[in-house]
Formats: structure tokens, sequence, C-alpha cells
């Protein structure tokens, strides 16, 4: 595979330099020479990484331009929307202030551990830390896969390769995120990997396949187990929320020592993709396609038992037979259905009966979760997170069709993030939501989405709950268009600002050349509490980038950095 190079135009100085080689690889930088290797600690001065001088660079700097006041154009307009909006509708309640710093973490690749419980490619690892701690980054996320840790047997945890992992970036001075990953990896936007479920839980799932999630046509989900059987002792005399709990006690036990330190936050996995949500869309075989509006997965005879239950309890047996007959399938959209549609099933006293019991479920299994690992991680020091999906497609509807689906009662008549961020409120629990990098305007517009529409929703709900957001983008994204809408969407005019952002994900291509220099800026511009609304023009001037630790002069010391 032929690789791009940065050349480094030379910093002067007396000493040897050192050149730290970016080499292809799935995910992460790799070494020419470790032996020459020194770590930050080794050194302090400035890590420098040379500019590039492309061919085409008045052209490039041009169409930015072009690109950046089309962009600010936009942005101005939508914020005094949001302006006029919130003026209206003033919401008290605590928001970040407008030059607070938004720490900067990066997700690291889904096969950061191998099969094996081992850290991958530590070598690369070292390397890929290093540049990110020079860059200005906060620290790296991680999950912590079920399937990995507990996969030889009930309560036998190996936490190996993740203590490898988290003395690596100790060693680099980064914080890290961890996500309790009790779903599968694989068959979701973004999977590379496939890491099921422990082997003897999928054991447990071929001898009753109602421990899973199933739709109406009888389609088994074994993404993550379902959540009617919450506290049902199915799983080898344990309930799954107990075996969430042990998981969760085992890890702090493991790494009391980093916690607070090292490990600053744990995201407490309450779903498919670790989000508080149905799988209602899932890509695995063709099943869903965007923009699809989903189907309801309360099919399960646990699901269909409560849901029998919740009809009989107000006295209307035949609504508890089972979820709407009219709801259609995953790849309809909301006015080819009779339930979803303009002025369907769903706004009828059965249609809310139904959505309220759907997304009542799911938030008494958010808390269960969240309840059981404040109570685990209290006085560690390390914050917990919980997850929402940006479920943006159909937002412009009435019904909101997709997010239902999805277990969000969102309609144009009621909010569906509000109770979510309530119950976030009650266990201290910060709300991490996706799509913080997408426009309205990118969207194709058969599919009635409104990202924007969505976050600042979010972050007015936030508010009003007292609590903090947090936000990650959906999609990979290497542009200055979709780091300007994370810097728009971090300040604090329109209901919460952010407390701190993930970047999705770590890989090859975010070490290119003008991907990693628009990371850089975007890290600087997050650092300086998103005041600075765009990103940088190219640097036409030919002068080298300096990024990370602030220069020692006492040090003469630089280090250069190269694709190769």
């Amino acid at each position: 595979m032929n690789a791009q190079h940065i050349h480094s135009s030379a910093l002067e100085t007396p000493k040897r330099k050192m050149t730290l080689t970016l080499r292809s690889s799935a995910s992460f930088i790799s070494l020419k020479d470790t032996r020459s290797l020194k770590t930050p600690g080794d050194f302090s001065g400035t890590v420098c990484f040379a500019h590039i001088k492309p061919s085409c660079r008045l052209q490039a700097k041009n169409s930015m331009q072009e690109a950046q006041l089309a962009n600010d154009e936009t942005l101005m307009a939508e914020g005094r929307e949001s302006e006029k909006w919130e003026k209206l509708h003033a919401i008290p309640g605590p928001h970040s202030s407008n030059d607070s710093r938004v720490p900067v973490f990066v997700m690291l690749p889904l096969d950061t551990i191998t099969n094996g419980g081992s850290l991958n490619r530590p070598r690369a690892m070292n390397a890929s830390l290093m540049a990110l701690r020079s860059a200005g980054v906060e620290g790296v996320m991680v999950d912590a896969w079920w399937g990995l840790v507990e996969k030889d047997g009930p309560l036998k945890y190996n936490w190996e390769g993740y203590a490898e992992l988290v003395r690596m970036v100790q060693k680099h001075g980064l914080k890290l995120q961890v996500v309790m990953s009790f779903h599968q990896c694989g068959g979701n936007v973004g999977d590379s990997c496939s890491i099921p479920l422990p082997p003897w839980v999928l054991e447990e799932i071929s001898k009753n396949p109602d421990l899973v999630y199933t739709d109406r046509s009888g389609r088994r989900n074994p993404e993550y187990i379902s959540l009617g059987c919450d506290s049902l002792p199915l799983l080898r005399g344990r309930t799954p929320i107990q075996v969430y709990s042990d998981y969760m006690r085992s890890f702090r036990k493991r790494f009391k020592d980093y916690l607070g330190e090292v490990i600053m936050e744990i995201q407490a996995g309450m779903g498919p993709c670790g989000e508080l949500r149905y799988p209602a869309y899932p890509e695995s075989n063709g099943t869903w396609r965007f923009p699809g509006i989903g189907e309801f997965q309360c099919y399960d005879k646990y699901m269909r038992a409560s849901l029998e239950a919740s009809a009989e309890a107000i006295g209307k047996k035949d609504w508890g037979r089972g979820g709407p007959h009219d709801s259609g399938q995953y790849n309809l959209s909301p006015e080819e259905t009779g339930f979803f549609r303009r002025d369907g099933t769903w706004n009828t006293e059965y249609g809310e009966f139904f959505l309220e019991w759907y997304s009542g479920k799911l938030l008494e299994h958010g808390e269960k979760i969240l309840e059981a690992a404040e109570g685990i991680f209290q006085g560690t020091g390390a914050k917990i997170s919980g997850k929402v999906a940006g479920i943006h497609w159909h937002y412009r509807t009435r019904s909101h069709a997709a997010e239902l689906t999805a277990g969000y009662y969102n309609t144009r008549h009621h909010d569906g993030y509000l109770p979510i961020a309530r119950m976030f409120s009650k266990h201290g629990v910060v709300f991490n939501f996706t799509c913080m990098e997408m426009r309205d305007g990118e969207q194709p517009e058969h599919a009635n989405c409104s990202p924007q529409g969505l976050v600042r929703q979010v972050k007015m709900a936030t508010r009003t709950a007292g609590i903090e957001l947090a936000g990650e983008n959906a999609l990979e994204r290497y542009d200055a268009g979709a780091y300007t809408q994370v810097l728009a969407t971090s300040r604090s005019e329109s209901g919460n600002g952010l407390t701190a952002f993930t970047y999705l994900r770590m890989n090859k291509k975010l070490f290119e050349g003008e991907n990693w220099r628009q990371l850089v800026e975007f890290v600087k511009s997050m650092s300086e509490g998103g005041r600075n609304g765009k990103l940088s023009e190219c640097d036409s001037h030919g002068s080298n980038l300096y990024i990370g630790f602030i220069r020692d002069k006492s040090v003469q010391k630089t280090k250069e950095a190269a694709l190769a």
C-alpha cells in the first residue's frame, strides 16, 4: 500500500533529530525505529508536525475560504434562530460558560483489545497515543467488551489487556473514558470487527431465544439482552442487571488505583452500540436501510407479558395482545403506515398508551443500570455517563417515527428527551449525545432530517434537567465543515454547551496530512471554549504547525513526525 508522507522543513536545533513514522495500518501509527522512540515524559519541548506544500495550494485555499464563508453565514443564521427561540421559551437552569474549555477525547479502535484479551499492536498504540497527546487531546475512549472480558465463564474476568492500555495512557499523560460495553460489536454503522456476547451467554440464548429482542415477524437480534428479562435470573442464576453490576464491580476492584486519576469517566452501556435504545434499525443482513422507520422490538415473551399486564391494569386487555398492527416494516416511510402517518394511530388513546409503555420500559432499564453504576463508582472520582442515540431522520414529521421505534417518545406534542435527562439527573449522570457534526442541509430531503433541531432540543432538555451534556460525531468526518458545526454546537447560546467532546474514531486516515491539521486546529479551538467559530485556512506561508506541549526553553529538543 502506498502511503503519503509529510516531509519536515527542518527546525534547527543543535541536537540530533528523531523521526516518528506514522505507517499505514488499519488504526494506528507504527514506528519505523522504536529503539529511538522516547515518550513525552522523556523530553520537554515542542512537537512539530511539519508543513505540507500542496501543488494546488491557492485553489485549495480559495475553495476553503468559500466553504467557510458559506458555513459562517449558515451558522450565523442558525444562531439568530436559536436566540429567538430561546427568548420565547426561556428555560431556567445552569449552562456552560461561553469561555469554558471543552476537552476533546478520541475513540480508540474497536479492536484495541484482541480476542485473546491482550492489547492489540502495543508499539503502534504507544506511538498513536504520543501523537494524540502532542495534539493537545485530553484523552481517549475505549470499549470494555463484555464478550472479551467475561468470555471464559460467569464471573471469570480478564482485564489484562485493558490494564496494559491504562498504564500506557497514564504514561503519556492522557485521560481515559471506559465504556461498559454489554452489547455485541458488529452489524451497525462503523463496526469494523465482530465481538459477540460471551459464549456462555450465547449458549443460554440458544436454549431460550426470548432472552434477546424480537420484532413482529419473530426475527431475533443477538446484539443485546432484552430489557424484558432485566430482573429474571436467567443467566446461570443471575439477572442481567446483576451480571452487569458484577462486571462493573470487578472493573472497579481491578482499576481502583486509576479511577479518578487516569480513568475519568465510566460510560454505562444500556443497549445496542452502548446506547439507551431498542435495536430498531439493525443494519446486519440488510434488515434496515437509512432512512427507514425501523420496527418496534417488543415481541419476546417477557416484553409481551409486560405489555399484557400493563393493558389489563387499565382495563384494556385487547391493547396487550402485541404491538401496533399498522406500524409497517423497517424500510417504509411514515406516510406508508397507518400508525406513523400524519394523523395516524400514534396520536390516539391506544397509541399514547403503547408509546408510554414502550418508552417507559426503556427508562426503567436505564435507571436500573445507572443506579447500579452510581452505587459502584460513587466516591471513586470518575464521572458516570450514559449515551443516547441521535436519530435525526423523520424528525421534521409529526410522529418522529424512527425515534418512536427506538424507544424515544418524542413527537410534535411530546418531549422524549426531557424524561431521559431527568432520569440521568437523579443519578448525576452525564448525557452523551451523538450527531453533533451534522447539518440539516447535508441530509437528503426525502428523509425529513433535522440533526440540528434534534441537538437543540437535547441541549434544552439537559439544561432544564440541570445535567452536563457531552457530544460525539455520529459518522467519521475529517472536514472543516464537520468540525465547525461541532464548535458551534459546543457553545451554550441555546441550551447547554458541551462539557466534553469525543471524536469518532482513531484510524490511519486521521493521521494523514490535512486530516491531522484539521484535528489539531479543532482541538485548539475547543480548548478556547469554541470561541474560534471556524477552522483556519490551510498554511499558505509554509510555516511549521506547532502542537501540544508548552515549549521548555531550557531543553533544545524537537521531534518531527511524518506519514509513511
